[in-house]
């Protein structure tokens, strides 16, 4: 037993001794490129990944949503200042709401629902009805807890968006993340009209450890998915994750491709669970709830990703999309970092914008 004992520690220590070495190749890699500096801040030391820590995520949320905490905070202010709730209280909240891109449907329902509970709960202070506008934000974004069920399942995930919206680099983070899930991801470049983008998901799949199935310049983009499928099956892949182009001549081309990419994983994978994830620039604001319209008419659309949340003011743009297409938020990306690609949390939302 003692000799068992001594095996195993050896064991031990030459499994750390390894992935110590392999942690030094990457912070070597690291300081020449900056897609390597993002994966080596997540490596594991000692073939476990590190739990995420909550209270950290919602520090790098809540410095990543300064600027929209900033106008929030300031507009609300300015808002709760004066005690009695009259008209020009709910006329200020409505021109806020819709300034902050809640969007004038969202805001006439909260606006509704808050003089409802005034009236019901005969409250006479401004400042009583802070805590009734979060909650009432707060329960318009609730996702529930099958939105990532793609995650435990053999999945095939469409993500969409038009370019520069941060599509390529979202998919190489989000592929990373499966992958130190444990994981076994496949990325499928099947955006073949623009060659710098299978360039990006090239390096994404290197540095973060994934397979990836790509096609030559101007090839039919569904049979790219084709190739994909199969090797997703024969690979024993869990998430299959398909970067497809970001701009077509117009919606009926769209429709076309995706319903053509659709029927090809029919056929090829057909019991694999569908995703369709649209990612779109937080910054673009209610173009951003357009573009969202558009797409769920292309392919109706399971998710949303907004990128760039820390660039915009604005970051009622989440509360719109969500409370009034129906299609739930599941990621948001704060920053540049792999860390700042985050699950959706609308407690977390919620309490970073408001400073709660």
């Amino acid at each position: 037993m003692a000799l068992f004992g001594k095996k195993k520690e050896q064991q031990q220590d030459n499994d750390f001794s390894e992935a110590l070495a392999k942690l030094t190749a990457i912070a070597d890699e690291a300081e020449k490129d900056p897609i390597a500096r993002e994966l080596h801040e997540e490596a594991p030391v000692d073939g476990r990944l590190y739990k995420e820590d909550k209270e950290a995520l919602f520090e790098r949320l809540k410095t990543g949503m300064t600027r929209t905490r900033e106008s929030f905070s300031a507009g609300l202010s300015a808002i709760f200042t004066a005690s009695e709730i009259d008209e020009d209280f709910y006329d200020e909240l409505e021109e806020f709401l819709i300034g902050a891109d809640v969007g004038a449907v969202i805001t006439e329902e909260i606006l509704d629902e808050l003089r409802d509970k005034v009236k019901e709960q005969r409250l006479k202070s401004r400042i009583d009805c802070r805590n009734l506008l979060i909650e009432s934000i707060r329960t318009r974004m609730e996702t529930g807890e099958n939105e990532y069920k793609f995650e435990n399942e053999t999945s095939v995930v469409f993500v969409i968006g038009v370019n520069g919206v941060g599509k390529t680099t979202t998919i190489g983070k989000l592929s990373s993340k499966l992958s130190q899930m444990g994981k076994k991801v496949l990325v499928a470049g099947a955006d073949t009209f623009r060659a710098a983008a299978e360039d990006q998901l090239k390096v994404w799949a290197e540095r973060s450890g994934v397979q990836i199935v790509t096609g030559k310049d101007g090839q039919d983009p569904a049979s790219v998915v084709f190739d994909a499928c199969n090797a997703a099956r024969a690979r024993s892949t869990d998430v299959l994750i398909i970067d497809t182009a970001g701009r077509l001549h117009n919606k009926k081309n769209l429709m076309d491709e995706l319903a053509k990419m659709n029927r090809v994983i029919d056929k090829e994978f057909e019991a694999a669970h569908r995703e369709n994830l649209l990612v779109l620039d937080a910054t673009t604001g209610q173009n951003a709830l357009n573009q969202a319209r558009e797409f769920n008419e292309a392919a109706p659309l399971s998710g949303i990703i907004l990128t760039k949340m820390d660039g915009t003011a604005k970051g009622g743009i989440a509360i719109a999309i969500q409370a009034q297409m129906g299609i739930p938020v599941k990621y948001i990306g704060v920053g540049e970092k792999i860390e700042d690609l985050q699950k959706f949390d609308a407690g977390a939302f919620v309490n970073a914008i408001f400073d709660v």
